[in-house]
Formats: structure tokens, C-alpha cells, sequence
């Protein structure tokens, strides 16, 4: 039975994340504000992970406070920014403008994005004469592919008849919109995990980091709200299902997940924990169609099917960087501790992300 753990911890984990997209959505349908809902989870993920983090480090508060310095509280800042405030506003602006079943199937771009970010910036190197590079390259342009597949041909209703593909009206402003919505939302968790390598040179313990983000991106979300949103009618939780949906986002969405995720990774690896993402995109679209009566659209389908498809091809390109450890060096040793603290830290974006930075231009597995 040992060996079923990781995988059943992933499954639970894909359901949860899968939960919280539903369950989401249909609190905005019912009137609630989608930036309002972020302050909430992350207010909640904060009350759960600080006195966890009292506890475990109960003798080092003192060191883990000071330590951290200005520059690094200046990146923790940016990161809280980026990872958590501008992401999650920009996934549930997303869901809510779009579909839940939309949303987790963006999330997937991650990768292809991910790899993008550090290609550009020299932290991943790209050899076009190597199957494994060639095939990231392939993964990420089918991943945009879908994507775009996804924002601007809808399609006829799956259920219409494959015929009507010639005669598919174009999608609303507004389902472009929660698409654009969603690819922001995954540009800003790659370029997180982009600023996990400075961050870990400067603060090493990724639970109090976690912590430290969910209270900034608190404030920070809070502080956006009251600009974007002044009228105080919006902060109102007018039902249970409501609080229920806030508490169940950060105690399960961010706590329960956290602990599952970071401990399936350090016995099986980033990437085993990876494969299981697009669970949660058939997960939530099958009961986005049962339960909330979502509308299945055949260019969102087949859009999504090759998001899926382009980040098993990225992943297979990743899962051959782990015979190359010979020509490692000091730099590639900080990123790949960077990785495997970031891949363990809460998440303070949408939930689905792995990272995919690089190890002398490309991670080794783990």
C-alpha cells in the first residue's frame, strides 16, 4: 500500500483543487466578488499557516524574523505581488468571466510559460539538436496553441454536432476576456517561480516563507479591493455557502494541499507530481457540466486536450535533463535547490503549478 500513497495523495489533492474551482464559480454566479473572495482565502491561509509556523519554529522566531533583511523582504514583497495578489485576482476574475473548466485547463500552460520566462532571461538553455529541448519547444508551442484554441474559437455546443464547426459564431468579449484573464493569471505564477531563485538565496525556510507571502498578499489584496471595489456592500458574505466556500479555499485549497503536494514531491519529485495536473481539468469540467449546467464548447475541448497534450510533451523533454548532472555547476546547484523549495511551498497562486526552471539550463529531476 506504500507505494499507492503519493498517488493517492496527488488524486486528493486534484479533487480539492477541482472542488474549489466549482465551487468558486458558482459563489460568483451568486453575486459575490471575485476580489473580495482572494482577500478571504489568503486572510484564511494566513490564520492556518501562522501559528503552524509559531510552533514548529517556536525556538528560531527570533532569527527567521531579522534574518530575512531588507532586500530579501523587498522580494518577498514582489513575489507576494506577483504569485499571489496579481495572480489569484487575475484566476478568478478568470473563472468568473469564463468557465471553471476553462480556468483548470489553462493552468496547465504553466511549463510552456515557465520555460519561456527562463529561456529568455538564460536560465534555461535551449539546444535544438537535443530531442528532450526540441520537445519543449514543441510542448509549448502546442500549449499555446490550445490556448488560443480555448479564448477565440468556442465552437458550437459540444453537444450541437460536429457540423456546426463551420458555422460556430465567435466567442463573447467577455469569454475572451476570462481566457486573457487566465493567461495572465499563469504568467504571473511562472514569473514567481522565476523570482524563487533569488528569493531562496535569501530565505531558506519555505512553511515561514509560505506564511509570510499569504499575509502580504492579504494586505496587499485588501488594499486593491478597497480601490477597485469602495462600495463596502462587497465585503458582505451573504450565505453560508459563501463562508463556507472562503474557509473551505484556504484551510483545504491552500493548507491541506500544501502539506500533500510538498510531501508527495520530496518522495517521488516534481515531476510525478506534475502528471497528475490535468486531473483536475477533467475532474472539474466533467462536474462543471452535471452540476453547474456549464455549456461544453468544442473549441474549448479540443483547445484544452492540447494544452494537456503540450505539457505531457514539455514534461517528457523535462524528464530527461537527469543524465546530465556531470556538467553542473554552483548555479545550477542554487537552482536546484530553489526548485525543490519552491515545488514544497504553499500555493499561493491557483493551485495547479509545477515549476520548471532550469539545471545548467535545465532542472534535474528529482
Amino acid at each position: 500500500m506504500e507505494e499507492y500513497k503519493p498517488a493517492a495523495a496527488m488524486v486528493v489533492t486534484q479533487c480539492i483543487y477541482a472542488a474549489l474551482a466549482l465551487w468558486s464559480k458558482a459563489a460568483f454566479t451568486g453575486g459575490m466578488s471575485p476580489l473580495v473572495f482572494v482577500v478571504y482565502r489568503q486572510a484564511v491561509a494566513t490564520v492556518v499557516l501562522v501559528p503552524v509556523v509559531v510552533a514548529a519554529n517556536r525556538k528560531k522566531m527570533k532569527e527567521m524574523t531579522t534574518d530575512l533583511g531588507v532586500a530579501g523582504f523587498v522580494l518577498v514583497f514582489v513575489a507576494s505581488l506577483v504569485g499571489a495578489t496579481a495572480n489569484q485576482c487575475l484566476y478568478y476574475q478568470g473563472v468568473h468571466l469564463g468557465s471553471s473548466s476553462m480556468a483548470t485547463a489553462m493552468t496547465n500552460l504553466i511549463p510552456a510559460i515557465t520555460f519561456v520566462m527562463a529561456a529568455s532571461v538564460g536560465l534555461e538553455k535551449v539546444e535544438v539538436r537535443r530531442p528532450r529541448s526540441l520537445a519543449k519547444i514543441f510542448g509549448t508551442a502546442v500549449c499555446v496553441g490550445g490556448a488560443m484554441a480555448m479564448a477565440f474559437f468556442k465552437g458550437p455546443k459540444l453537444l450541437g454536432g460536429l457540423l456546426a464547426l463551420l458555422h460556430s459564431p465567435a466567442p463573447g468579449s467577455q469569454w475572451v476576456t476570462g481566457a486573457l484573464f487566465l493567461v495572465g493569471s499563469s504568467s504571473c505564477w511562472s514569473l514567481w517561480l522565476i523570482l524563487q531563485v533569488p528569493i531562496c538565496k535569501s530565505y531558506v525556510e519555505p512553511l515561514a516563507l509560505s506564511a509570510w507571502m499569504c499575509l502580504l498578499s492579504t494586505l496587499q489584496s485588501a488594499l486593491l479591493v478597497s480601490f477597485l471595489q469602495p462600495d463596502p456592500n462587497a465585503w458582505r458574505i451573504r450565505s453560508l455557502f459563501e463562508l463556507s466556500c472562503c474557509l473551505f479555499s484556504g484551510v483545504f485549497g491552500s493548507g491541506v494541499t500544501f502539506y500533500l503536494q510538498s510531501w508527495c514531491i520530496s518522495v517521488r519529485g516534481p515531476l510525478y507530481s506534475a502528471m497528475f495536473n490535468p486531473l483536475c481539468t477533467v475532474v472539474t469540467t466533467v462536474f462543471a457540466a452535471t452540476v453547474l449546467r456549464e455549456e461544453l464548447h468544442v473549441g474549448s475541448l479540443l483547445g484544452a486536450i492540447a494544452v494537456i497534450a503540450g505539457l505531457y510533451v514539455v514534461l517528457w523533454g523535462k524528464a530527461g535533463d537527469g543524465g546530465r548532472r556531470g556538467r553542473e555547476t554552483e548555479h545550477t546547484d542554487d537552482l536546484e535547490k530553489t526548485m525543490t523549495r519552491s515545488d514544497s511551498m504553499l500555493d499561493a497562486g491557483n493551485g495547479i503549478a509545477e515549476p520548471l526552471l532550469p539545471a545548467d539550463g535545465d532542472l534535474t529531476e528529482k
